[in-house]
């Protein structure tokens, strides 16, 4: 029982030494910006790279904690999937670019996620901020939805 309890507590304490080691998540570039879509204001602008643009653009700002595992593998991971998705930074080049889903998630309150915005408090907008996104964004990339407010 006792060598158990050993073993276990050494995998406990090496095992976040030993998954340093993997490299996913550590490649950190961002890419050139090709093109922007042409927004509508720069408040729109500057309110989507707020709430959006680390994981929707080739600007993404890397925090500390994105280098170490296995943070880092799930910040990789919501990165890639957000520029496959939808990147502002490669408007009209990328051929897959879900821009008129951009409206309806922040909407219903998909984006950004809880798990960005707490440990990113300024992507927590307002009421007020959020409708001027919507506004915003609708005016950029249309939508295939009406607002209902």
């Amino acid at each position: 029982m006792k060598s158990r309890i050993l073993i276990a507590a050494v995998a406990i304490i090496v095992l976040p030494f030993v998954i340093q080691l993997i490299p996913y998540g550590k490649d950190h570039n961002n890419p050139l910006v090709i093109s922007e879509p042409s927004w509508d204001s720069s408040q729109t602008r500057e309110l989507f790279y707020r709430a959006c643009g680390d994981c929707h653009s080739h600007e993404t700002t890397w925090p500390w904690y994105s280098n170490y595992a296995p943070v880092s593998w799930l910040i990789a991971h919501d990165v890639d999937s957000g520029r496959e998705h939808f990147n502002v930074s490669a408007w009209g080049v990328q051929k897959k670019n879900k821009a008129d889903e951009a409206v309806e998630v922040v909407i219903e309150g998909e984006m950004p996620p809880w798990f960005y915005v707490f440990p990113h408090p300024e992507a927590d907008l307002s009421d007020r901020e959020t409708s001027e996104l919507v506004t915003g964004l609708r005016k950029t990339f249309g939508s295939k939805i009406e607002l209902e407010k």
